[in-house]
């Protein structure tokens, strides 16, 4: 909170008594502000709802505005006085700045969050703040707010681990200066942290500067999803061009920037999809085949695609049935990635089935790759802006919603009725 004298007004008193006002922003008067004793001073609180508090004897007068305009030199400024006390000699903003964002106050499905106008508060040292400008809708955002994922942080707090905007603060030497257009990776961390909010702090290390000729909400959609698919199936699963590659959920924001990565490295890529909907997303990313698995035995289906041969990598975020028809069309020294269960069946790998068809079933959990070795994140970073600059990848953003529309947009992602990458547009400008 900040103190700042307002100069050249003229106060015209009106006479309204407000009668005894509260505690809470006495006691902020008290812990925030120095102010001359025996003087009356005017104090503006710009805020949308607030109760005024102070007891009967403290010499203040006080005036709710809520127009911030109202306030200008040379404009007659109406004050509602405080037990007759008028005898007004300064007048000042009192600034308790304000952020809209989604809180999780319980786990429960996205309908359980609020959207809430919380203080901004400082920002930790050696932080960034960003003003957010687009921010991604995850399927893990849906199960941190069900309180179901590996990672359980503590609440309240604000969901949203990828944002796009602008450097508002940066601390000296860490490389971002005010204004610069980033990326940034977040951790829920209270009502501190976290992307569904208009704005955001991030570590330097978890925060990339993105070229002008990326949009925000490219930018906002970016990160995650590519990651994992790079290091899935090129760390994990070493794919090679001419390989057969199966992905489930192909249509997704996992699966489509699976499918993507998998052309560009020269793959034979194979979609399963669960709709009609989502075959036409499939084939609009440059898949080879299309499977719709309700409408045709994808085993089959791939089989006769591969000629007998079967696919060489399968990269699975679905689990269940989809890991269960994988181990019945995956080639000899097939690699079969673990990526998620969006499903919501674990699936139990059969170790005899493993040993009699020789393939491998590994995982690919990326947050460990940013924890233990963050140079090949680096240099992955830097492979998928070279991917992205050649037109090779790009996000399918398929929808976008206002910061408004967040816990919808999350339940739909939740159900598995979207298709491509949602982004929540947090300003009007996150399009540029």
């Amino acid at each position: 909170m900040t103190l700042r004298q307002v100069e050249g007004l003229e106060v015209v008193p009106v006479g309204l008594d407000l009668g005894p006002l509260l505690d809470p922003v006495a006691d902020a008067l008290e812990d925030h502000l120095e102010l001359p004793p025996g003087e009356a001073h005017l104090l503006w609180l710009p805020m949308r709802e607030v109760e005024l508090h102070a007891p009967a004897a403290t010499p203040h007068a006080a005036v709710l505005l809520h127009d911030p305009h109202e306030i200008r030199p040379g404009r007659p400024v109406e004050l509602a006085n405080l037990k007759g006390h008028l005898s007004l000699v300064q007048l000042f903003e009192f600034y308790d700045s304000r952020v809209r964002a989604w809180v999780v106050r319980r786990h429960g499905t996205p309908d359980s969050m609020s959207l809430e106008d919380l203080p901004d508060v400082s920002t930790p040292d050696g932080a960034l703040k960003i003003a957010v400008e687009a921010a991604a809708v995850n399927f893990f955002d849906s199960l941190l707010v069900a309180g179901t994922y590996q990672q359980r942080p503590e609440l309240p707090f604000i969901p949203g681990a990828e944002i796009s905007g602008t450097i508002v603060e940066a601390p000296s030497g860490c490389g971002f200066s005010p204004g610069d257009r980033v990326l940034a990776r977040l951790q829920a961390n209270g009502t501190a942290g976290g992307g569904y909010a208009e704005v955001a702090r991030a570590r330097p290390q978890d925060t990339l500067k993105i070229p002008d000729s990326m949009p925000f909400e490219d930018a906002a959609a970016f990160f995650i999803n590519y990651q994992t698919g790079w290091f899935g199936l090129h760390r994990r699963a070493h794919l090679q061009p001419g390989e057969f590659l199966l992905v489930h959920a192909a249509a997704g924001g996992v699966g489509s920037a699976a499918v993507q990565l998998g052309k560009a490295a020269g793959a034979r890529v194979i979609a399963s999809v669960g709709s009609a909907e989502k075959a036409e997303v499939a084939k609009t990313l440059g898949a080879d085949l299309v499977v719709p698995h309700r409408e045709q035995d994808l085993v089959q289906a791939v089989k006769d695609f591969t000629r007998g041969r079967g696919a060489d990598v399968v990269y699975d975020p679905v689990g269940g049935d989809a890991f269960e028809k994988s181990t019945k069309c995956i080639a000899f020294e097939g690699r079969l990635v673990v990526v998620g269960f969006t499903s919501g069946q674990i699936p139990q790998a059969r170790a005899n089935h493993v040993l009699i068809k020789n393939y491998s079933v590994v995982g690919v959990h990326w947050g460990l790759y940013n924890e233990r070795h963050p140079e090949l994140v680096d240099a992955c970073t830097q492979e998928l802006l070279k991917l992205y600059a050649g037109g090779r990848i790009a996000p399918y953003v398929s929808r976008t919603v206002p910061l408004e529309g967040a816990a919808d947009a999350l339940a739909d992602v939740a159900a598995g009725r979207t298709t491509g990458k949602t982004v929540i547009l947090v300003t009007a400008g996150a399009r540029g």
